[in-house]
């Protein structure tokens, strides 16, 4: 009799939600939105993870991606508005709807997910100018050691937790709460913060290099065509 459950499929799931503004200066005031990743693909050095993103950065991303698959037709980010109102719900809701499904879109396509920064902007803290160093190798640090130094407090559950929480609610006759226009959310978790002595002991701390090839039959680092 054949044994269904030595047949374990891969999932990865993702969340973006929780807008929150940040002002830098009187006339400079952006949004950033959590990233939530949960997943038992071999692809990922982290199960589980959770980070913060501006929509600038998705630009960027989304770039580097194409510079590294030209034969490959990337999804679209929601379109750029100059005259994006921080104040309204709407398009808040709107932008976010979009960037989950641009990440949705990019987690489905498998020659993707070999991409170093793709994994960077997923599951580390660093900038944009730090994660291209990191991927071009041009760091003391690698693109493995990035990633497992972000440190993150994710309080989502699981999938499977999740149905059991709903199951358990409904038969206590409470009422079920859920994000709003995000039917996939699991609740809010925490933003992540890197280590506060991430930039001055990093290098010392690891004395061995971790291999690249941890994260997925080796993610690219091969610089990106500018």
């Amino acid at each position: 009799m054949e044994n269904t459950n030595l047949v374990k499929k891969e999932f990865v799931s993702v969340w973006v939600r929780d807008p929150q503004v940040h002002k830098e200066d009187f006339w400079h005031t952006y949004i950033t939105y959590e990233i939530c990743l949960h997943t038992n693909s071999m692809c990922f050095r982290k199960k589980t993870s959770c980070v913060r993103r501006r929509y600038s950065e998705f630009v960027w991303l989304r770039q580097k991606l194409q510079n590294n698959a030209v034969l490959i037709e990337l999804p679209k980010l929601p379109p750029g508005n100059p005259f994006f109102n921080l104040s309204s719900d709407f398009q808040i809701t709107q932008r976010m709807q979009g960037l989950q499904q641009f990440l949705e879109a990019v987690l489905q396509t498998p020659l993707l997910l070999s991409d170093s920064r793709l994994h960077l902007f997923l599951q580390s803290q660093l900038s944009i100018a730090k994660m291209d160093a990191c991927a071009q190798g041009q760091t003391h640090y690698t693109v493995a050691q990035a990633i497992q130094r972000c440190v993150g407090y994710t309080r989502f559950p699981v999938e499977e937790q999740h149905q059991e929480d709903s199951k358990t609610c409904c038969d206590s006759d409470c009422e079920s709460t859920t994000s709003s226009s995000l039917g996939n959310s699991l609740g809010r978790a925490t933003p992540v913060e890197e280590d506060s002595s991430y930039n001055e002991s990093f290098s010392h701390e690891f004395q061995v290099t971790t291999p690249e090839a941890e994260l997925c039959s080796s993610p690219s680092s091969s610089p990106s065509n500018q």
